[in-house]
């Protein structure tokens, strides 16, 4: 599974990169924009998605652009939960900031067993 990280603070991008690939996954090179991310969308299976990133408050916009048109598993990592808004429909999980690799690694699996099962449920109706 491909593990884009949406995060523009360096040192917060390293640490769940690191996390991402211990735990097994592929992670794809930070990215620190909504625009970056989109034009990566389509190489990801689940998204580390922070709500503040470069280009402003565009996280929770990210995530559902991220769900509804690339069927992204969208894990939001945030140190301010409530700024989520109504953006949390759809999102495996919300993990606060700071966190442990265990959550991630926990919601990391989480979202590869949902991703799976969407994709069986794909490959069933076709």
């Amino acid at each position: 599974m491909n593990v884009m990280i949406v995060e523009d603070e360096y040192y917060i991008a390293m640490d769940l990169q690191s996390i991402v690939e211990q735990a097994g996954y592929c992670s794809l090179e930070p990215l620190a924009t909504m625009e970056q991310a989109l034009a990566y969308a389509n190489k990801a299976d689940i998204a580390l998605v922070d709500l503040r990133l470069a280009d402003g408050m565009t996280g929770p916009a990210l995530g559902r652009k991220l769900i509804d048109r690339f069927g992204v598993e969208v894990i939001y990592v945030t140190a301010i939960p409530e700024d989520l808004g109504t953006g949390l429909d759809g999102a495996c999980e919300v993990i606060t900031k700071p966190f442990t690799a265990e959550q991630i690694s926990k919601a990391l699996t989480k979202a590869a067993r949902l991703h799976r099962e969407r994709q069986d449920r794909i490959r069933v109706i076709q």
